[in-house]
């Protein structure tokens, strides 16, 4: 877990980790798939997503077009994680991966491709 830092703050940063990873995931899959796609996954993406893009749309410039909203909004959060919740905690801007929920994704990324590796010998 992310050693170091209050547990609130875990729990926040992860919260809106997933909400920014949601988001980022609708751009993507806007891709590739319409929005009123039977995909089950679209499907996720868009019916979680919808309530934000809606509360955002004030700040949303009129000139974006509609598939890049998504990833506009996922842009809000990352701002917000990156800066704003360090200076909240008294911390200078941290940097990438010092995110809680990507931290911990990257050491189990690397611990995978470390047994990977270490599975011939």
């Amino acid at each position: 877990m992310a050693e170091g830092f209050p547990i609130w703050v875990v729990i926040s940063d992860y919260l809106l980790g997933m909400v920014m990873w949601t988001l980022i995931g609708r751009f993507a899959m806007g891709i590739f798939l319409p929005e009123d796609s039977d995909f089950f996954f679209m499907k996720f993406f868009v019916k979680s997503t919808n309530p934000l893009l809606r509360a955002f749309r004030p700040v949303t410039p009129s000139f974006l077009v509609q598939p890049m909203v998504p990833l506009y909004v996922a842009w809000f959060f990352f701002m917000f994680r990156f800066y704003v919740m360090p200076w909240l905690l008294g911390y200078s801007v941290m940097g990438m991966l010092s995110f809680p929920l990507e931290s911990e994704i990257a050491q189990g990324v690397a611990a995978l491709v470390g047994y990977i590796a270490n599975f011939g010998n």
